[in-house]
């Protein structure tokens, strides 16, 4: 996890994870490893989803089209 890596890379990563570990077909040490990493990247995109949020908020418009902080999930279609 050296390279910087977005979003989406990460959760595809978690993804591939996610299957490996699920056709038991690894070692219980691999298990192990691919674990780690899965924490590794949950912590990453928790990180990647809690800036977006901060962002959308900073940057929600109001009603009379000014700016103003708005919770993600008073977003329309959010």
């Amino acid at each position: 996890m050296s390279r910087k890596k977005s979003f989406e890379q990460a959760f595809q990563r978690l993804e591939e994870i996610a299957n490996s570990l699920e056709s038991g077909d690894v070692t219980l040490d691999e298990s192990m490893k691919l674990y780690e990493e899965g924490m590794e990247l949950i912590t990453f995109c928790g990180k990647k989803l809690d800036a977006a949020e901060t962002t959308i908020q900073k940057l929600s418009k109001s009603t009379d089209g000014g700016l103003e902080a708005q919770p993600a999930s008073d977003i329309p279609g959010e």
